[in-house]
C-alpha cells in the first residue's frame, strides 16, 4: 500500500542557531515506510545531538577540591601553613592528614551513592523499535534523531516527542487511537487518547493500541526540556553547609581575636629581649596554641557521622546521593508529595457503587465484566475485569479464563467514542434466555434506560467527589427494554501505607502537602481518604501574582495541597515555602517532579521514578510507597542529635581552651608544651569519631540548628570550665608549689603543673560530651558501650601518662585520681546548668532579642512598626463595632416608634 510522504520539507540549514526553536515541519521529510538512511541519521546526530537529557556532572577533581572550601577548612589550612612556617612538622602532617581524611570520606561516600544510582540507571536503559533503510531495527533510544520513524506498541515508553502517523506497525492505515499514560509528565492519573496527527511526549507510556510515529524533538528540545532547564538553574548552597559556615565563622573570629591580642602583647612585652623578642620565638608557641584550639576534627566527625547514617539507610533501600541530605532531613517541617504513583497506586480500582433496586454489588461486577473487552489494556477495562475476577464468586478459580461460567457472549460491540458505551449479547446457559448488557458513560446509560432520578443524583455526587463513574444496564430477558443495574465508581486509590505514613509524619511535626496535576475535586477526595484536610488550591490560585511574596507564601503554607499543577508551579510552591525559612522536602517520581525535587532542601525520588527525577533528587527510595521515608527521618534525627552533641562539645572545648591559655599566657607567659597541646587535640577528636555509633534520643519534632543557642551555651559552659581550670591551676601552685615555669627557663625546673593541667584540660571538656549528647539530663539515655569505652579509655590513657610520667613529669597517683574524679563530677554539675539553659531558652533568647545590636535593630524596629499598625487596626475595628451598635439601637428605636404609631 502506497503512502504519501509526511509533508515535511528538506533540511534548510545544517547547523541552526542553538537558541532557535527547531520545528519539524520546517526541517525534515521522512518516508513513513522505510525511514531514514544511515547517512541522514549521522548528519542529524551531528546537528541535533543524542536523544538524552545530559546530566551536568561536576568535574571529579573540582568536586574533590570543593571539600577544601569553607571557613573551618580555611582555618585548618591556615593552621597547616603556620605549622610549616614555624617548622613544626609533626603538627603539619597530622593536620594535613585530617584535612584530607575529611575530604576523602565525603567524596567517597557521595561517589558510592552516585555509582549505585548510575548502576540502577543502566539496568533501566531503554531501547526502541525504529524503521531505518526499510528495516525495522531495535536501537538505543539515545540514538534517535528528528525524522526517525518509530513503532509504538502497548507497554512502550515513548522515547522522544513524536507525531502519530495513523499507520500501524505493519504499515497499514488505521483509525485506532493510542491510549497514553502521561502521569509521569503531567501528574494526571487518567490516560488520554491520542489520534493521528497528535503529539505524544517523551517518557509517557502506551497503554493501548499501536501506531507508527515520526520523531519531532529529541533530547533537550522535548517537552521535558523546560523541566531540565529549571533543574539546571537550581544551585543553592545546602542548609547544612550554611550552618557549618556560621559555626566556623564564630570559631575563626573568636580564635583570631584572642591570638592576635596575645601576639600584640608578646611583641610589646618582649620588645627589648633579643631572644624572646624574635618573631618566630613569639609566633611559635602562640600559633601552636591556635592550632591546638582549631577544631580540625569537626568536618571529619560530621562527615563520618553522616556516612555511617547513609550506610544504615542503604540497608533499608534508601540511597543517599548527597551526604548532607541525611542531616537536612531531620529539620524538614513540610513534605510536599506528588499524588499519582507516590501517594496513590496509579491504577484505577472499583469504589463503592450505586446499586439499583433488585440488584446487588455482585450484579454490578458481573454485568460490567460481561460488557468488557477481553484482552483490552484500557485502564477502565482493566479495573472492571480485575475487580470482578477478584470479588465475584462466579469468576474465581475458573479453568478457562476467556469464558464466564453459566453465560456465553454471543456478540460484542467494542467501545465507540461516538456512542460512548460497549455492548454485548449474552446467552444464559442455565435457562437458554438471551439478554443484552451495556457499560459506558453514566449520562448515556441513564438516557438508554429512559432516565433515573436517583442515578442522576448519585452520578452528580460521584462527580463532585472526583470519582470516575461507569453506568451498567441490561435488557429484560426476551425483550428490548433496558433497565439500570447501577453505577460503578472508580478512583486511583491511595497506597495501603500512605495514610499511616502521613499520620506518622504529622505526629513527628511534619506537614504533608499533596501536589498533583489532577483536577481539584480528585485531589480533595484522595486527601479525604488519606486523613488530610481539604484546602486544595488549583492552578488559578497558583498563577495569581497579585499579592506580595509574603502573602503568597502564607497562602501556600496554609494550603493542604495543590491541584492542576505544572512543573513550574511545583517549583514555585517549594520556593515560596522556603522563603518562610521552612526546610521543605519533595517526593516524586515523574519528569514533572524533577525541578521541585532539585529545588527542595531534600528531594526524594520514589520507587519506579524516571531518570530525570532520580538525577534531580538527593535521596532515592528503592522500595514502593513512602513508608521508608519514616525510616529516613528517624535516622536523620538521630544523626542530627549526634552532630549537635559534637558541635556543642567542640565549641565549648575551643572556648575553654582559648580563654584559659589567653589569660595564663598574658599573666605568666606559661603554656603547655606543644606535644601535649597537640595530643589533646588529636586524641580527643579521634575518640569522638565514635559518636557516629552512639545511641541517640530522637526528637518528636523537627530538629533545628539554633546557632545562637549553641554558641551561648558553649560560651557559658566554656567560661565555667575556665573557672574550674583556674581553680586547679592556683590550687596545685599554692598547695603543692607546682609553679608555672615558662618554657624559656629550660628543663631544670619543676614542671609537674604541666601534668596536672594536661590531665584536667584533656578530661574535663572530654567528659562533658556525656552531657552534650542530650538536651535533658545525661542519665535519661544510656550511651552505647562502644562510645562509653572509647571516651573513658582515652582519658584513662591520659591518667596513666601523668601517673607513670609518659611524655610529661609524673605526679602522685592520688593527685591524678582526684583531678580525674573532679573532671567527671564537673560534668554532672554542668549538665544541670545545660538543662536549665535549654528549659529557659525562650526567656533568655527574648532578652537578647531586645538588645539593639546587629540584626536585632531591624527586628526591633519591625516589631515596633507592626505593633503600631496592629493598634491602629484594632482602634478602627472598635470604632466600626461601636458604630454598628449605635446603628442597631437606632433601627430598634425606629421599629418601636413605627409599632407605636400603628397601634394608635
Amino acid at each position: 500500500m502506497a503512502h504519501e510522504y509526511t509533508n515535511l520539507p528538506e533540511l534548510k540549514e545544517k547547523h541552526p542557531p542553538l537558541n532557535a526553536e527547531i520545528e519539524l515541519d520546517d526541517m525534515l521529510r521522512t518516508d513513513p515506510l522505510s525511514g531514514l538512511s544511515m547517512e541522514q541519521v549521522a548528519e542529524r546526530l551531528r546537528t541535533f545531538g543524542k536523544n538524552e537529557l545530559v546530566e551536568v556532572k561536576q568535574n571529579r577533581f573540582l568536586k574533590f577540591l570543593g571539600y577544601f572550601v569553607g571557613p573551618i577548612a580555611f582555618l585548618i589550612q591556615l593552621a597547616c601553613i603556620i605549622s610549616a612556617v614555624v617548622k613544626d612538622w609533626f603538627n603539619f602532617f597530622i593536620i594535613l592528614a585530617l584535612l584530607f581524611l575529611n575530604a576523602i570520606i565525603g567524596y567517597v561516600e557521595e561517589a558510592r551513592a552516585e555509582s549505585a544510582v548510575d548502576a540502577l540507571r543502566q539496568t533501566l536503559a531503554l531501547k526502541t523499535r525504529c524503521w531505518r533503510e526499510g528495516h525495522l531495527q531495535e536501537i538505543e533510544t539515545s540514538g534517535l534523531v528528528p525524522g526517525d520513524i518509530i513503532v509504538l506498541r502497548l507497554g512502550d515508553i515513548v522515547p522522544a516527542d513524536a507525531r502519530l502517523l495513523g499507520i500501524d506497525a505493519a504499515g497499514v492505515d488505521t483509525d485506532g487511537d493510542l491510549l497514553v499514560d502521561q502521569s509521569a509528565l503531567t501528574g494526571e492519573s487518567l490516560s488520554v487518547r491520542k489520534r493521528k496527527g497528535e503529539e505524544v511526549f517523551s517518557s509517557t507510556v502506551i497503554k493501548q493500541g499501536q501506531q507508527r510515529a515520526v520523531v519531532t524533538k529529541t533530547g533537550s528540545k522535548t517537552y521535558i526540556g523546560r523541566a531540565a532547564h529549571l533543574i539546571a538553574s537550581t544551585q543553592d548552597e545546602g542548609h547544612f553547609q550554611k550552618i557549618i559556615n556560621r559555626i566556623g565563622n564564630f570559631l575563626i573570629l573568636f580564635t583570631l581575636v584572642l591570638v592576635v591580642l596575645i601576639i600584640i602583647f608578646q611583641f610589646i612585652n618582649f620588645r627589648d629581649d633579643p631572644v624572646r623578642g624574635q618573631v618566630l620565638n613569639i609566633l611559635g608557641p602562640v600559633l601552636i596554641l591556635a592550632v591546638a584550639a582549631i577544631p580540625v576534627g569537626l568536618p571529619t566527625v560530621m562527615a563520618v557521622t553522616m556516612a555511617v547514617g547513609a550506610r544504615s539507610l542503604a540497608a533499608k533501600q534508601v540511597i543517599v546521593k548527597r551526604l548532607a541530605a541525611v542531616e537536612e532531613m531531620s529539620s524538614l517541617s513540610v513534605l510536599c508529595s506528588d499524588k499519582t504513583g507516590t501517594l496513590t497506586l496509579n491504577e484505577l480500582t472499583f469504589d463503592e457503587p450505586f446499586v439499583c433496586e433488585g440488584y446487588s454489588p455482585d450484579d454490578i461486577l458481573l454485568y460490567s465484566y460481561l460488557a468488557s473487552e477481553f484482552g483490552a489494556n484500557d485502564p477502565i477495562e482493566l479495573a472492571v475485569r480485575q475487580a470482578a475476577e477478584l470479588h465475584h464468586p462466579l469468576l474465581q478459580n475458573r479453568r478457562e479464563l476467556n469464558k464466564v461460567p453459566e453465560f456465553e457472549i454471543t456478540h460484542f460491540v467494542p467501545f465507540n467514542p461516538s456512542v460512548k458505551y460497549t455492548q454485548a449479547t449474552i446467552k444464559d446457559l442455565s435457562n437458554g434466555t438471551t439478554f443484552q448488557v451495556a457499560k459506558g458513560a453514566p449520562q448515556v446509560i441513564i438516557k438508554l434506560v429512559g432516565g433515573h432520578d436517583a442515578a442522576v443524583k448519585a452520578y452528580t455526587t460521584m462527580a463532585q467527589r472526583g470519582l470516575r463513574a461507569l453506568g451498567i444496564a441490561r435488557t429484560i430477558a426476551g425483550t428490548n427494554r433496558w433497565t439500570l443495574v447501577g453505577l460503578a465508581s472508580m478512583l486511583d486509590p491511595p497506597r495501603p501505607d500512605s495514610a499511616q505514613t502521613i499520620a506518622h509524619c504529622q505526629k513527628m511535626g511534619i506537614t504533608v502537602k499533596m501536589v498533583t496535576g489532577d483536577q481539584q475535586i480528585i485531589a480533595k477526595e484522595v486527601a479525604r481518604r488519606l486523613g488530610m484536610e481539604s484546602v486544595i488550591l488549583d492552578a488559578s490560585a497558583l498563577a495569581d501574582d497579585t499579592g506580595s511574596e509574603e502573602e503568597t507564601s502564607e497562602r501556600f503554607f496554609r494550603a493542604d495541597g495543590f491541584a492542576e499543577v505544572t512543573p513550574e508551579h511545583k517549583f514555585k510552591i517549594v520556593d515560596a515555602l522556603q522563603r518562610r525559612g521552612i526546610l521543605v522536602g519533595m517526593t516524586g517520581d515523574g519528569v514533572n517532579d524533577a525541578p521541585a525535587l532539585k529545588k527542595a532542601n531534600v528531594g526524594i525520588a520514589v520507587h519506579g521514578c524516571t531518570d530525570a527525577a532520580r538525577s534531580a533528587a538527593d535521596i532515592v527510595l528503592l522500595a514502593p510507597g513512602l513508608s521508608t521515608i519514616i525510616e529516613g527521618i528517624l535516622a536523620s534525627r538521630a544523626i542530627f542529635q549526634r552532630m549537635r552533641s559534637y558541635a556543642l562539645y567542640r565549641i565549648t572545648s575551643t572556648v575553654h581552651f582559648l580563654m584559659f591559655f589567653f589569660v595564663v599566657v598574658l599573666a605568666y607567659d606559661w603554656t603547655l608544651p606543644a606535644k601535649l597541646l597537640i595530643l589533646i587535640c588529636i586524641l580527643n577528636d579521634a575518640a569522638t569519631l565514635v559518636i557516629a555509633v552512639d545511641n541517640a534520643q530522637i526528637s518528636p519534632r523537627p530538629d533545628k540548628w539554633r546557632v545562637g543557642q549553641l554558641i551561648f551555651l558553649s560560651c557559658l559552659l566554656g567560661v565555667l570550665l575556665t573557672g574550674l581550670s583556674f581553680g586547679h591551676f592556683y590550687y596545685f601552685w599554692n598547695t603543692f608549689n607546682y609553679a608555672p615555669h615558662p618554657e624559656a627557663e629550660g628543663n631544670g625546673v619543676d614542671r609537674r603543673l604541666e601534668s596536672v593541667m594536661y590531665l584536667h584540660i584533656s578530661s574535663a571538656p572530654h567528659f562533658l560530651i556525656f552531657s552534650t549528647r542530650l538536651t535533658g539530663y545525661f542519665w535519661e539515655s544510656v550511651p552505647s558501650f562502644t562510645f562509653t569505652a572509647v571516651i573513658i579509655g582515652t582519658q584513662v590513657i591520659a591518667l596513666l601518662m601523668v601517673i607513670f610520667g609518659w611524655l610529661t613529669p609524673a605526679i602522685p597517683a592520688g593527685q591524678a585520681l582526684v583531678v580525674f574524679a573532679i573532671s567527671f563530677a564537673s560534668c554532672v554539675v554542668l549538665d544541670v546548668i545545660k538543662v536549665q539553659v535549654f528549659k529557659h531558652w525562650t526567656v533568655i533568647a527574648n532578652a537578647f532579642n531586645w538588645v539593639p545590636i546587629g540584626r536585632n535593630r531591624k527586628q526591633i524596629k519591625s516589631r515596633a512598626q507592626k505593633e503600631v499598625q496592629e493598634q491602629r487596626v484594632w482602634k478602627n475595628v472598635r470604632q466600626i463595632h461601636g458604630l454598628g451598635l449605635k446603628t442597631k439601637v437606632l433601627i430598634a428605636l425606629g421599629k418601636n416608634s413605627s409599632a407605636h404609631h400603628e397601634k394608635y
